[in-house]
Protein backbone atom coordinates (compact mmCIF):
# COMPACT_ATOMS: atom_id res chain seq x y z
CA UNK A 1 0.00 0.00 0.00
CA UNK A 2 1.59 3.66 -0.94
CA UNK A 3 1.20 6.44 1.27
CA UNK A 4 -1.58 8.91 1.68
CA UNK A 5 -0.36 12.37 1.33
CA UNK A 6 -1.35 15.04 3.62
CA UNK A 7 -1.64 17.69 0.11
CA UNK A 8 -4.64 18.62 -1.38
CA UNK A 9 -6.81 16.00 -3.51
CA UNK A 10 -4.47 14.21 -6.26
CA UNK A 11 -5.64 14.89 -9.70
CA UNK A 12 -6.22 12.16 -12.60
CA UNK A 13 -4.65 13.46 -16.15
CA UNK A 14 -5.11 10.35 -17.58
CA UNK A 15 -6.36 6.86 -17.63
CA UNK A 16 -5.46 3.95 -20.08
CA UNK A 17 -6.58 0.20 -20.62
CA UNK A 18 -4.45 -2.13 -22.41
CA UNK A 19 -6.06 -5.61 -23.44
CA UNK A 20 -3.55 -8.13 -23.99
CA UNK A 21 -3.58 -11.38 -24.72
CA UNK A 22 -2.23 -12.50 -21.44
CA UNK A 23 -3.06 -9.46 -19.02
CA UNK A 24 -4.82 -6.26 -18.98
CA UNK A 25 -2.99 -3.02 -18.02
CA UNK A 26 -4.69 -0.25 -16.39
CA UNK A 27 -2.48 3.24 -16.00
CA UNK A 28 -3.51 6.03 -14.29
CA UNK A 29 -1.57 8.95 -14.72
CA UNK A 30 -0.87 12.02 -12.18
CA UNK A 31 0.78 14.85 -11.79
CA UNK A 32 1.39 13.45 -8.34
CA UNK A 33 2.04 9.95 -6.73
CA UNK A 34 -1.69 7.93 -6.67
CA UNK A 35 -2.25 6.62 -3.00
CA UNK A 36 -4.16 3.18 -3.26
CA UNK A 37 -5.07 -0.06 -2.04
CA UNK A 38 -6.07 -3.04 -3.43
CA UNK A 39 -7.94 -6.44 -3.28
CA UNK A 40 -9.56 -9.25 -4.77
CA UNK A 41 -13.48 -10.32 -3.77
CA UNK A 42 -14.61 -13.72 -4.56
CA UNK A 43 -17.38 -15.21 -6.71
CA UNK A 44 -17.82 -13.84 -8.64
CA UNK A 45 -14.27 -12.84 -9.29
CA UNK A 46 -13.61 -8.96 -8.82
CA UNK A 47 -11.33 -6.59 -8.13
CA UNK A 48 -11.05 -3.28 -5.89
CA UNK A 49 -9.05 -0.88 -6.60
CA UNK A 50 -9.17 2.35 -3.92
CA UNK A 51 -7.57 5.33 -4.88
CA UNK A 52 -7.18 7.72 -1.46
CA UNK A 53 -7.12 11.25 -1.63
CA UNK A 54 -8.41 11.85 -5.09
CA UNK A 55 -10.68 13.90 -7.21
CA UNK A 56 -13.43 12.53 -9.04
CA UNK A 57 -12.88 13.98 -12.10
CA UNK A 58 -14.56 13.64 -15.41
CA UNK A 59 -11.87 11.52 -16.44
CA UNK A 60 -12.07 8.70 -13.69
CA UNK A 61 -16.06 8.80 -14.31
CA UNK A 62 -15.63 7.66 -18.24
CA UNK A 63 -13.25 4.94 -17.14
CA UNK A 64 -15.27 2.40 -17.79
CA UNK A 65 -16.41 3.34 -20.84
CA UNK A 66 -12.59 2.17 -21.48
CA UNK A 67 -13.16 -1.55 -20.91
CA UNK A 68 -13.48 -3.44 -24.22
CA UNK A 69 -16.27 -5.72 -24.50
CA UNK A 70 -13.12 -8.13 -26.05
CA UNK A 71 -11.17 -7.93 -23.19
CA UNK A 72 -10.02 -11.28 -22.08
CA UNK A 73 -9.76 -10.78 -18.31
CA UNK A 74 -12.01 -7.46 -17.32
CA UNK A 75 -15.97 -7.98 -18.08
CA UNK A 76 -16.93 -4.57 -16.85
CA UNK A 77 -15.96 -2.14 -14.66
CA UNK A 78 -17.73 0.49 -11.98
CA UNK A 79 -16.33 3.68 -10.03
CA UNK A 80 -17.65 6.22 -7.71
CA UNK A 81 -16.84 7.64 -4.33
CA UNK A 82 -16.69 5.00 -2.08
CA UNK A 83 -16.47 7.18 1.53
CA UNK A 84 -15.32 10.37 2.08
CA UNK A 85 -11.58 10.73 0.82
CA UNK A 86 -11.80 7.50 -1.26
CA UNK A 87 -12.45 6.47 -4.75
CA UNK A 88 -13.12 2.93 -5.30
CA UNK A 89 -12.56 1.46 -8.70
CA UNK A 90 -14.51 -2.21 -9.21
CA UNK A 91 -13.10 -4.34 -11.90
CA UNK A 92 -15.69 -7.44 -12.66
CA UNK A 93 -13.34 -10.24 -13.94
CA UNK A 94 -13.78 -12.73 -16.22
CA UNK A 95 -11.88 -15.47 -14.10
CA UNK A 96 -9.97 -15.30 -10.97
CA UNK A 97 -6.88 -12.60 -11.24
CA UNK A 98 -3.92 -12.08 -10.04
CA UNK A 99 -3.16 -8.64 -10.22
CA UNK A 100 -0.35 -7.02 -9.72
CA UNK A 101 -0.16 -3.25 -8.97
CA UNK A 102 3.12 -0.90 -8.83
CA UNK A 103 4.06 3.02 -9.41
CA UNK A 104 6.53 4.16 -11.88
CA UNK A 105 7.90 7.63 -11.84
CA UNK A 106 7.83 10.72 -14.42
CA UNK A 107 10.04 9.41 -17.42
CA UNK A 108 9.83 10.54 -20.83
CA UNK A 109 6.31 12.16 -21.40
CA UNK A 110 4.86 10.66 -18.55
CA UNK A 111 3.84 12.03 -15.25
CA UNK A 112 3.66 9.62 -12.36
CA UNK A 113 1.62 6.49 -13.02
CA UNK A 114 -0.17 3.77 -11.03
CA UNK A 115 0.07 0.89 -13.20
CA UNK A 116 -2.47 -2.34 -12.30
CA UNK A 117 -1.83 -5.37 -14.51
CA UNK A 118 -4.19 -7.47 -14.08
CA UNK A 119 -2.99 -11.30 -14.67
CA UNK A 120 -5.18 -14.64 -14.79
CA UNK A 121 -4.36 -16.87 -11.67
CA UNK A 122 -3.62 -19.40 -14.36
CA UNK A 123 -1.20 -17.97 -16.71
CA UNK A 124 -1.97 -18.84 -20.32
CA UNK A 125 0.83 -18.22 -22.51
CA UNK A 126 -0.34 -18.30 -25.87
CA UNK A 127 2.48 -19.12 -27.60
CA UNK A 128 2.70 -22.32 -25.87
CA UNK A 129 -0.78 -22.59 -26.64
CA UNK A 130 -0.36 -23.03 -30.43
CA UNK A 131 2.51 -25.37 -29.41
CA UNK A 132 0.06 -27.37 -27.71
CA UNK A 133 -2.79 -27.70 -30.89
CA UNK A 134 -0.71 -29.56 -32.85
CA UNK A 135 -1.50 -32.50 -30.71
CA UNK A 136 -5.17 -32.49 -31.91
CA UNK A 137 -4.13 -31.09 -35.19
CA UNK A 138 -1.67 -33.98 -35.74
CA UNK A 139 -4.23 -36.74 -34.67
CA UNK A 140 -8.05 -35.40 -35.21
CA UNK A 141 -10.65 -38.08 -34.51
CA UNK A 142 -12.02 -40.50 -37.62
CA UNK A 143 -15.52 -39.17 -37.68
CA UNK A 144 -14.58 -35.17 -37.72
CA UNK A 145 -12.67 -32.86 -39.48
CA UNK A 146 -9.09 -31.54 -38.39
CA UNK A 147 -9.00 -29.18 -36.21
CA UNK A 148 -7.35 -26.23 -37.48
CA UNK A 149 -4.86 -24.41 -35.05
CA UNK A 150 -4.65 -20.40 -35.21
CA UNK A 151 -2.19 -18.78 -37.25
CA UNK A 152 -2.19 -15.98 -34.69
CA UNK A 153 -3.79 -15.04 -31.10
CA UNK A 154 -6.67 -13.35 -32.77
CA UNK A 155 -10.28 -14.19 -33.01
CA UNK A 156 -10.00 -13.88 -36.78
CA UNK A 157 -7.88 -16.60 -37.84
CA UNK A 158 -7.74 -17.71 -41.09
CA UNK A 159 -9.86 -21.09 -41.52
CA UNK A 160 -7.99 -23.72 -43.82
CA UNK A 161 -9.90 -24.29 -47.19
CA UNK A 162 -10.88 -28.03 -47.62
CA UNK A 163 -10.85 -27.60 -51.10
CA UNK A 164 -7.00 -27.02 -51.16
CA UNK A 165 -4.37 -29.82 -51.56
CA UNK A 166 -3.01 -30.26 -48.19
CA UNK A 167 0.80 -29.78 -47.34
CA UNK A 168 3.73 -31.07 -48.90
CA UNK A 169 4.03 -34.58 -47.43
CA UNK A 170 7.28 -35.56 -45.66
CA UNK A 171 8.25 -32.20 -44.18
CA UNK A 172 10.85 -32.80 -41.52
CA UNK A 173 9.40 -29.56 -39.67
CA UNK A 174 8.52 -25.82 -40.62
CA UNK A 175 10.68 -22.89 -39.85
CA UNK A 176 9.39 -20.59 -37.35
CA UNK A 177 9.96 -17.12 -37.58
CA UNK A 178 9.52 -15.04 -34.65
CA UNK A 179 8.56 -11.37 -35.87
CA UNK A 180 8.58 -8.68 -33.03
CA UNK A 181 6.74 -5.37 -33.53
CA UNK A 182 9.06 -3.07 -31.77
CA UNK A 183 7.33 -0.81 -28.47
CA UNK A 184 3.63 -0.68 -28.08
CA UNK A 185 1.03 0.33 -25.49
CA UNK A 186 2.24 2.75 -22.88
CA UNK A 187 5.40 2.88 -25.04
CA UNK A 188 4.81 5.03 -28.08
CA UNK A 189 8.42 4.55 -29.79
CA UNK A 190 9.00 7.89 -31.74
CA UNK A 191 6.94 9.67 -32.82
CA UNK A 192 6.76 12.06 -36.11
CA UNK A 193 5.68 15.42 -36.63
CA UNK A 194 2.99 14.25 -38.59
CA UNK A 195 1.54 12.09 -35.37
CA UNK A 196 2.75 9.44 -36.41
CA UNK A 197 3.76 6.52 -34.10
CA UNK A 198 6.41 4.31 -34.35
CA UNK A 199 4.30 1.51 -32.19
CA UNK A 200 1.39 1.41 -35.56
CA UNK A 201 3.83 1.32 -37.94
CA UNK A 202 5.65 -1.40 -36.66
CA UNK A 203 3.07 -3.67 -35.92
CA UNK A 204 1.67 -3.10 -39.49
CA UNK A 205 4.58 -4.22 -41.35
CA UNK A 206 5.48 -6.71 -38.77
CA UNK A 207 1.43 -8.10 -39.97
CA UNK A 208 2.52 -7.61 -43.54
CA UNK A 209 5.74 -9.55 -42.90
CA UNK A 210 4.02 -11.87 -41.05
CA UNK A 211 1.41 -12.66 -44.49
CA UNK A 212 4.82 -13.10 -46.40
CA UNK A 213 6.23 -15.93 -44.15
CA UNK A 214 3.51 -17.71 -43.94
CA UNK A 215 2.57 -18.12 -47.79
CA UNK A 216 6.02 -19.78 -47.98
CA UNK A 217 6.48 -23.23 -48.18
CA UNK A 218 6.94 -24.89 -45.17
CA UNK A 219 7.53 -21.19 -43.07
CA UNK A 220 5.10 -19.71 -40.34
CA UNK A 221 5.48 -16.62 -38.90
CA UNK A 222 4.60 -15.70 -35.01
CA UNK A 223 3.47 -12.43 -34.07
CA UNK A 224 5.21 -11.39 -30.63
CA UNK A 225 2.59 -8.76 -30.30
CA UNK A 226 -0.24 -8.39 -32.36
CA UNK A 227 -2.15 -5.58 -31.15
CA UNK A 228 -1.38 -2.19 -29.03
CA UNK A 229 -0.11 -3.29 -25.59
CA UNK A 230 2.96 -3.68 -24.37
CA UNK A 231 5.56 -6.74 -23.91
CA UNK A 232 8.57 -6.56 -21.98
CA UNK A 233 11.86 -6.88 -23.64
CA UNK A 234 13.13 -10.13 -21.90
CA UNK A 235 9.80 -11.63 -22.13
CA UNK A 236 9.78 -11.25 -26.47
CA UNK A 237 12.95 -13.21 -26.21
CA UNK A 238 11.57 -15.56 -23.89
CA UNK A 239 8.52 -15.73 -26.52
CA UNK A 240 10.51 -16.77 -29.29
CA UNK A 241 12.43 -19.17 -27.35
CA UNK A 242 9.37 -21.12 -26.27
CA UNK A 243 8.44 -21.62 -29.78
CA UNK A 244 11.91 -22.52 -30.74
CA UNK A 245 12.03 -20.32 -33.46
CA UNK A 246 14.66 -20.18 -36.20
CA UNK A 247 14.93 -16.29 -36.34
CA UNK A 248 13.82 -13.01 -34.57
CA UNK A 249 13.17 -10.48 -36.23
CA UNK A 250 12.14 -7.45 -34.54
CA UNK A 251 10.29 -4.18 -36.64
CA UNK A 252 11.54 -0.14 -35.44
CA UNK A 253 11.22 2.91 -37.13
CA UNK A 254 14.31 5.18 -36.34
CA UNK A 255 14.32 8.74 -34.41
CA UNK A 256 16.95 11.99 -34.76
CA UNK A 257 16.97 15.24 -32.88
CA UNK A 258 17.86 16.63 -36.30
CA UNK A 259 15.11 16.09 -39.24
CA UNK A 260 17.06 15.40 -41.81
CA UNK A 261 18.65 11.82 -40.33
CA UNK A 262 17.09 9.61 -42.59
CA UNK A 263 17.89 6.09 -44.10
CA UNK A 264 16.95 2.12 -43.00
CA UNK A 265 19.76 -0.18 -40.88
CA UNK A 266 19.97 -3.15 -39.44
CA UNK A 267 21.35 -4.54 -36.46
CA UNK A 268 22.47 -7.73 -34.78
CA UNK A 269 23.56 -8.05 -31.25
CA UNK A 270 27.31 -7.22 -30.02
CA UNK A 271 29.05 -8.97 -27.33
CA UNK A 272 32.52 -6.57 -27.24
CA UNK A 273 30.18 -3.28 -27.06
CA UNK A 274 29.05 -1.42 -30.18
CA UNK A 275 30.23 -0.73 -33.25
CA UNK A 276 29.61 3.30 -33.35
CA UNK A 277 28.69 5.60 -31.02
CA UNK A 278 25.57 6.22 -32.74
CA UNK A 279 24.60 2.14 -32.86
CA UNK A 280 24.82 2.32 -28.75
CA UNK A 281 23.10 5.43 -28.05
CA UNK A 282 20.40 3.83 -30.24
CA UNK A 283 20.69 0.52 -28.47
CA UNK A 284 20.63 2.60 -24.89
CA UNK A 285 16.96 4.73 -25.98
CA UNK A 286 15.74 0.69 -27.42
CA UNK A 287 16.70 -0.58 -23.75
CA UNK A 288 14.59 2.03 -22.57
CA UNK A 289 11.20 0.61 -23.25
CA UNK A 290 10.86 -1.30 -20.27
CA UNK A 291 11.39 1.99 -18.06
CA UNK A 292 8.77 3.48 -20.78
CA UNK A 293 5.77 0.97 -20.95
CA UNK A 294 6.25 0.08 -17.43
CA UNK A 295 7.81 -2.98 -15.91
CA UNK A 296 7.42 -3.93 -12.34
CA UNK A 297 10.64 -4.21 -11.82
CA UNK A 298 10.62 -5.89 -8.14
CA UNK A 299 8.97 -8.99 -9.57
CA UNK A 300 10.93 -8.54 -13.30
CA UNK A 301 14.38 -7.92 -12.67
CA UNK A 302 15.09 -11.56 -10.94
CA UNK A 303 13.33 -13.33 -13.63
CA UNK A 304 15.16 -11.49 -16.15
CA UNK A 305 18.44 -12.37 -14.98
CA UNK A 306 17.98 -15.59 -15.23
CA UNK A 307 16.08 -16.04 -18.74
CA UNK A 308 19.21 -13.24 -20.34
CA UNK A 309 22.53 -14.84 -18.76
CA UNK A 310 25.63 -14.05 -20.22
CA UNK A 311 26.42 -17.14 -22.65
CA UNK A 312 28.54 -17.33 -24.55
CA UNK A 313 26.66 -16.21 -27.85
CA UNK A 314 29.72 -16.12 -30.59
CA UNK A 315 27.91 -18.59 -33.16
CA UNK A 316 24.43 -17.31 -33.12
CA UNK A 317 25.78 -13.51 -33.30
CA UNK A 318 27.53 -14.80 -36.30
CA UNK A 319 24.49 -15.98 -37.81
CA UNK A 320 22.92 -12.86 -36.94
CA UNK A 321 24.63 -10.96 -38.82
CA UNK A 322 24.83 -13.35 -42.10
CA UNK A 323 21.11 -12.64 -41.92
CA UNK A 324 21.42 -9.19 -40.89
CA UNK A 325 23.86 -8.37 -44.34
CA UNK A 326 20.83 -10.45 -46.15
CA UNK A 327 18.17 -8.20 -45.36
CA UNK A 328 20.08 -4.78 -45.43
CA UNK A 329 20.88 -5.54 -49.08
CA UNK A 330 17.54 -6.23 -50.26
CA UNK A 331 16.19 -3.47 -48.15
CA UNK A 332 18.85 -1.24 -49.91
CA UNK A 333 16.62 -1.53 -52.67
CA UNK A 334 13.28 0.01 -51.41
CA UNK A 335 15.28 3.09 -48.95
CA UNK A 336 18.42 4.88 -48.61
CA UNK A 337 20.46 3.13 -46.06
CA UNK A 338 21.51 5.05 -43.06
CA UNK A 339 24.59 2.71 -42.94
CA UNK A 340 25.71 0.51 -45.62
CA UNK A 341 26.89 -1.77 -43.32
CA UNK A 342 25.41 -4.02 -40.87
CA UNK A 343 26.18 -2.63 -37.10
CA UNK A 344 25.61 -4.28 -33.79
CA UNK A 345 25.09 -3.29 -30.18
CA UNK A 346 24.01 -4.15 -26.95
CA UNK A 347 20.08 -3.87 -27.63
CA UNK A 348 18.18 -6.61 -25.28
CA UNK A 349 15.73 -7.54 -27.48
CA UNK A 350 18.23 -9.29 -29.99
CA UNK A 351 20.19 -11.54 -26.90
CA UNK A 352 18.38 -15.19 -27.51
CA UNK A 353 21.70 -17.64 -26.96
CA UNK A 354 20.48 -19.82 -29.77
CA UNK A 355 17.77 -17.76 -32.20
CA UNK A 356 19.59 -15.56 -35.00
CA UNK A 357 18.42 -12.28 -33.98
CA UNK A 358 18.03 -8.82 -35.93
CA UNK A 359 16.66 -5.51 -35.44
CA UNK A 360 15.50 -3.24 -39.11
CA UNK A 361 15.15 0.31 -38.75
CA UNK A 362 12.81 0.62 -41.48
CA UNK A 363 13.27 4.59 -41.56
CA UNK A 364 13.13 7.62 -39.31
CA UNK A 365 9.94 8.76 -38.16
CA UNK A 366 11.73 12.11 -37.69
CA UNK A 367 12.11 12.57 -41.19
CA UNK A 368 9.26 14.08 -42.52
CA UNK A 369 9.71 12.67 -46.21
CA UNK A 370 10.34 9.02 -44.40
CA UNK A 371 7.51 9.64 -41.96
CA UNK A 372 5.15 9.71 -45.17
CA UNK A 373 6.58 6.88 -47.03
CA UNK A 374 5.65 4.71 -43.63
CA UNK A 375 2.33 5.83 -43.56
CA UNK A 376 2.03 4.60 -47.06
CA UNK A 377 0.46 0.57 -47.62
CA UNK A 378 2.24 0.48 -50.80
CA UNK A 379 5.90 1.49 -49.01
CA UNK A 380 5.06 -1.14 -45.87
CA UNK A 381 4.64 -3.64 -48.68
CA UNK A 382 8.00 -2.98 -49.99
CA UNK A 383 9.60 -2.93 -46.73
CA UNK A 384 8.21 -6.52 -45.55
CA UNK A 385 9.06 -7.89 -48.92
CA UNK A 386 12.55 -7.15 -48.70
CA UNK A 387 12.65 -8.23 -45.21
CA UNK A 388 11.20 -11.50 -46.54
CA UNK A 389 13.63 -11.64 -49.34
CA UNK A 390 16.61 -11.07 -47.03
CA UNK A 391 15.55 -13.68 -44.98
CA UNK A 392 14.50 -16.53 -48.23
CA UNK A 393 18.33 -15.42 -49.49
CA UNK A 394 19.82 -16.07 -45.97
CA UNK A 395 18.28 -19.81 -45.51
CA UNK A 396 19.35 -20.68 -48.91
CA UNK A 397 22.98 -20.23 -47.81
CA UNK A 398 21.52 -21.56 -44.49
CA UNK A 399 19.62 -24.30 -44.35
CA UNK A 400 18.34 -24.70 -40.62
CA UNK A 401 19.13 -27.72 -39.09
CA UNK A 402 16.57 -30.56 -38.00
CA UNK A 403 15.11 -30.40 -34.56
CA UNK A 404 14.01 -34.13 -33.22
CA UNK A 405 11.71 -32.82 -30.75
CA UNK A 406 9.63 -30.91 -33.23
CA UNK A 407 10.04 -33.08 -36.14
CA UNK A 408 7.14 -35.53 -35.25
CA UNK A 409 4.30 -33.04 -34.07
CA UNK A 410 4.85 -30.14 -36.03
CA UNK A 411 2.21 -27.77 -36.76
CA UNK A 412 0.70 -28.26 -40.12
CA UNK A 413 0.26 -25.42 -42.29
CA UNK A 414 -2.22 -23.22 -42.09
CA UNK A 415 -3.51 -20.62 -45.19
Amino acid sequence: MAPASASAATLIASARVWPAPEYTRLTLESVSPIAYNVFTVGTPARLVLDLEDVEFNAILEQLPARISPADPYVRGARIGRFKPGVVRLVLDLRKEAKPQVFVLKPVGEYGHRLVLDVYPSEPVDPLLALLDAKQSAAKPPATEKPPVPPSDFTADAPVADPKKPPPAPNVARLITVAIDAGHGGEDPGAKGRGGTYEKHVTLAIARRLKALVDAEPNMRGVLIRNGDYFVKLGDRVIKAQKISADLFVSIHADAFIKSHARGSSVFALSERGATSAAARILAEKENQADQIGGVNLDIYEPILQQVLVDLSQTATINDSLKLAKAVLGEIGGVNDLHKSRVEQAGFAVLKAPDIPSILVETAFLTNPEEEQKLRDDKYQDKLAQAIMLGIRKYFSANPPLSRSKLAQNELPRVR
